[in-house]
C-alpha cells in the first residue's frame, strides 16, 4: 500500500534533497532506509518512480528533530541515498544540505524566529559536531530572496552564514588521522585530512593530469577511476574509516594550481562521480590542509595572509569561499573555526508517497 509522509523539498547550497521531521519516518533505521529508497526511487538510474533527481547531489535526505542537547536547537541526520543501488548511507555529513536545516526548522516551528536574524544551532549526528547558522528572518519569517550568489546555483538569494565548531577529526578522530601531513600510498603522495569531511588530496601532476579537465573527461577516464578507487580502499583503514567499499567517504580530491586567484583548484570524486562543484565540508578540509607547509597542494597554493583567512577553493563551476580562523599558536594546526556562506530555498512543501513492500 502507499504510505504518505509530510515532506519539504529544499535546495541547500549546490545540492537538493527531501527534508523530514524524524517523527514522520520509521524509527528503526532499516525500515527508515527502506522507506527513503522508495521515496527517492532507488535503485534506478533515472529514479523515475520517486522524487530523487537521478544524481548523487539531488538524492539526499535531511532528518531533523528538536534537540534535547544543552545549547543546541535541532539534531540533523544526513542520509545519502544511492541512485543505482538499494543503499542509504549515514557515514558522512553534508554541509550543503545542512544549509537548509535551519530554514526547515524555522518553517516547521522547531525554532522560534527572531525579528531580523535568527541563529539556529545544529547538532550534526553523522559527525558528532555542531554548527551555527545565521538566517535572515525579517518579520519573523525566513527570507529566501537576497543578493548573495554562490557558484553552481543560478540567481541570487539570502545568505546563510554557517560556522562549524569542533569539526576537525569528526569522522577520523584527528585533523590528520595518520599524524602526517603527507603519506605515500600506492606510490602516490597524498594528504589525508578531516576538517568536517574525510578528504584525500592528490596532486594532479602525479596522476598525469593538468587539473582543469572537464567533468565529462574525468568520468570517462576509466584507468583514472580505477586508480582512485584502489587508493580510496587502501586509505580507508589508515583514516580510521575501516572498510570503505560501501561507504561514500573519503572524498578523492585532485588538486592543482589555482586558475582564478583562489587557494587551489579542485576536482572532487564523491566518490565515484565527479562533483559539479565541491562539497562544503570537503572545501573546508582542502582549505585547511592547503595552509599547512608539507601538505599536498601547499607548494602550488595561493595562501592568504593573516590569522583570519578567506580561502576560495576553485571547482568546475566556480569557487567556494571558506573562512579559516587559525589558532593563536602557529604550531597548532587545528583551526579555531571554519565558516562558509551558503544559500537555500524552499521548493515544495506537501506529502510524498512511497509503496510499503
Amino acid at each position: 500500500m502507499q504510505v504518505a509522509v509530510p515532506c519539504m523539498l529544499m535546495r541547500g547550497g549546490t545540492s537538493k534533497g527531501t527534508y523530514f521531521l524524524a517523527s514522520d519516518l520509521p524509527a528503526d533505521p532499516a525500515k527508515r532506509d527502506k522507506a527513503l529508497l522508495g521515496i527517492m526511487g532507488s535503485p534506478d538510474k533515472r529514479q523515475i518512480d520517486g522524487v530523487g533527481g537521478a544524481h548523487p547531489l539531488t538524492s539526499k535526505v535531511a532528518i531533523v528533530k528538536k534537540s534535547e542537547r544543552a545549547g543546541v536547537d535541532v539534531d540533523y541526520l544526513f542520509v545519502q541515498v544511492m541512485v543505482e543501488e538499494a543503499k542509504a548511507s549515514t557515514s558522512q555529513n553534508c554541509g550543503n544540505i545542512l544549509a537548509g536545516v535551519g530554514p526547515f526548522a524555522l518553517e516547521k516551528g522547531l525554532v522560534q524566529a527572531e525579528d531580523g536574524e535568527t541563529v539556529v544551532t545544529v547538532y550534526m549526528e553523522n559527525t558528532d559536531s555542531v554548527a551555527k547558522q545565521r538566517i535572515q528572518t525579517p518579520g519573523r519569517k525566513v527570507q529566501y530572496e537576497g543578493d548573495a550568489r554562490i557558484d553552481g546555483v543560478p540567481g541570487s538569494h539570502a545568505p546563510i552564514m554557517i560556522e562549524f565548531l569542533d569539526v576537525a577529526g569528526s569522522s577520523c578522530g584527528a585533523l590528520f588521522p595518520t599524524g602526517n601531513f603527507v603519506d605515500n600510498v600506492n606510490g602516490l603522495n597524498v594528504t589525508m585530512v578531516d576538517n568536517g569531511m574525510p578528504v584525500v588530496m592528490i596532486d594532479a601532476r602525479e596522476l598525469g593530469l593538468v587539473g582543469d579537465e572537464t567533468i565529462e573527461a574525468l568520468e570517462a577516464n576509466a584507468p583514472l577511476k580505477n586508480i582512485l578507487e584502489d587508493l580510496r580502499l587502501q586509505v580507508g583503514p589508515l583514516m580510521n574509516l575501516g572498510d570503505v567499499k560501501d561507504k561514500t567517504v573519503p572524498k578523492m580530491t585532485i588538486v592543482s594550481a589555482p586558475k582564478a586567484g583562489g587557494i587551489l583548484n579542485t576536482r572532487s570524486f564523491i566518490p565515484h562521480r565527479v562533483h559539479d562543484a565541491v562539497g562544503v565540508l570537503a572545501a573546508a578540509s582542502v582549505a585547511t590542509a592547503a595552509n599547512i607547509p608539507g601538505a599536498v597542494g601547499h607548494d602550488i597554493a595561493n595562501i592568504p595572509t593573516g590569522q583570519r583567512r578567506v580561502c576560495e577553493v576553485e571547482h568546475p563551476t566556480g569557487s567556494m569561499g571558506v573562512e579559516v580562523v587559525l589558532d593563536d599558536d602557529p604550531q597548532v594546526r587545528v583551526p579555531k573555526s571554519t565558516s562558509i556562506m551558503r544559500t537555500a530555498r524552499l521548493l515544495f512543501a506537501g506529502t510524498v508517497y512511497y509503496i510499503e513492500r
